[in-house]
């Protein structure tokens, strides 16, 4: 292993062997009610809705009408309402677009006042067993309610962490269930956290992806997009590019490096302007890392670049 901080290299090697917890305080939820809310947001977001039964989900993406990316999202179906789970930033944004979008469907967006946690690691559900809550081998997105720190919370399977759970608790509660969590898991501090998402390939909006972004861009067709559903806003732009062998301008792809980088470093070819990094980290398996959008033609596997001096050499995701 590489030599990294003590504490960032206990939570990675807890998320990686045990389990590891984290707070996620940068999400929020919102909340969508109404006896038609699966039948609007079908029609709202990429991914398919409709058909989900309470305690399943999936993830979805907000996208403008020329296919530039809103908002990533989970999307939590349970039998009262659907929740949106997001970066808090993009709250605001995403119910004044459904809200606009709404005309006379009955259906009501509120933002739901929830603290998010994320647990990592192989051994994150006995950690959740332990603490009071019985979680099954669920499918990505789906999630079961119950008890956890005396506390009633929300236990989603997260497909967007590496290899882990999120867990909603109401705020004034959030202190309880940390500290159950910290009972039974590793505290995971963020730098280990971005090196497990550049390992693992997992693109979080704000850091790797924008209103800038494309889902073929960044990847994200396959776990944010249906190609099954009916029309939702942007949908054109999707099906017109995957018609074309989904050829974008630009990739987002893992780099291994011979020296540690930041977010924004340039990458060149032969002197020339090919990419940017977006998250930089250093794994203590395979050393300095990143995840960065390069030009198409600089994307494959093996190729050499520069990074402020350092070596980049693109590599395929997840990193093995």
């Amino acid at each position: 292993m590489v030599d990294a901080p003590p504490d960032t290299a206990e939570g990675y090697r807890a998320a990686r062997e045990a389990a590891a917890w984290v707070d996620l305080a940068e999400r929020g939820v919102l909340e969508v009610t109404g006896p038609q809310r699966q039948k609007f947001l079908q029609g709202m977001l990429s991914n398919d809705v409709l058909g989900r039964a309470p305690g399943t989900g999936c993830l979805a993406a907000l996208l403008t009408v020329k296919g530039h990316i809103q908002a990533l999202m989970r999307v939590l179906v349970t039998p009262e309402a659907v929740l949106l789970e997001m970066p808090q930033d993009r709250l605001s944004l995403v119910e004044r677009t459904l809200e606009h979008y709404r005309v006379a469907a009955p259906v009501r967006f509120r933002a739901r006042p929830t603290a998010v946690l994320g647990l990592l690691g192989p051994r994150a559900r006995e950690a959740l067993r332990d603490a009071g809550i019985e979680v099954p081998d669920l499918p990505p997105e789906s999630h079961v309610s119950g008890q956890l720190g005396g506390l009633g919370v929300l236990v989603a399977r997260a497909s967007d962490l590496p290899s882990g759970f999120v867990v909603h608790v109401a705020p004034d509660g959030a202190a309880l269930v940390r500290e159950a969590l910290a009972h039974r898991a590793h505290r995971l501090e963020r730098e280990a956290l971005d090196a497990l998402r550049v390992e693992g390939g997992c693109a979080w909006y704000g850091p790797d992806v924008t209103e800038e972004n494309l889902l073929h861009e960044a990847g994200l067709v396959d776990s944010h997009h249906s190609f099954t559903k009916g029309c939702y806003i942007g949908q054109e732009v999707i099906a017109r590019l995957d018609a074309r062998g989904g050829n974008v301008n630009k990739k987002l792809r893992g780099l291994r490096l011979s020296a540690a980088v930041r977010a924004g470093t340039p990458i060149l070819a032969a002197g020339k302007d090919v990419g940017r990094v977006t998250t930089a980290a250093v794994s203590p398996r395979f050393g300095p890392i990143a995840l960065a959008y390069l030009h198409r033609d600089q994307a494959t596997p093996g190729t050499t670049l520069d990074a402020a001096g350092a070596t980049a050499t693109v590599v395929a995701l997840p990193m093995e």
